[in-house]
């Protein structure tokens, strides 16, 4: 368990360390996936210890960082997200290793839309949250939810175990990089999104327990209300939720 001053050392350095870096570059006029391991040209920031950054530890991630851009639940980019890149614990990237090494002679990819996130993109979707006339994303991401009852439901919260290092939002995807069809987008708020929802198809569903065994083989637990939500069973940072950028 870290004391008391690396604690703090951790905290001042996401707070203001990171601030003076270098920003990444970005290859123009590319898709979210196309943004991924291979594609993202970037000048690496310093992390906090213990993070890393997902495409060193993961080769030939997929990465569809939807926060970066515009497409996703508020529409905008969310604050904090300043490249389309994905940082971990390193504890948490080295299983996420292990797990694309077991599902690569099926022929299969990860695909992560999601990892490691600022709290100030929590404070973000909070605000959004509360701007009850902003409904311009609702029939892609909410389509049968009444926004105010997106707290309640569960899907938004003042707090995210993402903001710990080391939880991930991912999917499957064949060599080419399609995603598997899990029978419903990441971030869908609405029921058919949880593991185990009727509705399905076989397929579909065989989709998303392929995703879950492979990722719970290797000390990953699902959040049961989310079939690509994944976290690891015994955290680095179990309570502390952190702040840096992503970039």
């Amino acid at each position: 368990m870290l004391g008391v001053s690396l604690w703090a050392a951790l905290w001042l350095g996401a707070s203001a360390g990171c601030a003076a870096a270098p920003q990444a570059q970005v290859a123009p006029a590319q898709t979210g996936r196309e943004q991924g391991a291979d594609a993202v040209k970037a000048e690496k920031e310093a992390l906090p210890d213990g993070f890393v950054y997902l495409a060193d530890i993961v080769p030939g991630v997929l990465l569809d960082i939807r926060y970066a851009g515009s497409d996703n639940f508020v529409g905008a980019p969310i604050d904090g997200y300043e490249a389309p890149v994905a940082i971990l614990t390193r504890d948490a990237a080295e299983a996420l290793a292990l797990v694309a090494d077991d599902l690569r002679p099926q022929g299969l990819r990860l695909l992560v839309y999601d990892a490691y996130r600022p709290q100030r993109a929590v404070a973000h979707f909070m605000r959004w949250a509360q701007d009850a006339g902003d409904t311009r994303m609702q029939a892609a991401y909410y389509p049968g939810m009444d926004k105010s009852k997106l707290f309640e439901a569960g899907y938004v919260a003042k707090k995210s175990g993402h903001s710990r290092g080391s939880t991930v939002d991912l999917t499957l995807a064949d060599a080419d990089g399609a995603p598997l069809d899990m029978g419903g987008g990441f971030d869908l708020m609405d029921p058919i999104s949880a593991h185990g929802a009727k509705g399905l198809t076989r397929e579909q569903a065989a989709n998303r327990r392929l995703l879950r065994r492979a990722m719970e083989a290797r000390g990953f637990r699902a959040y049961t209300a989310e079939w690509w939500h994944y976290t690891r069973n015994d955290e680095v940072f179990p309570d502390f939720y952190f702040d840096f950028p992503v970039k």
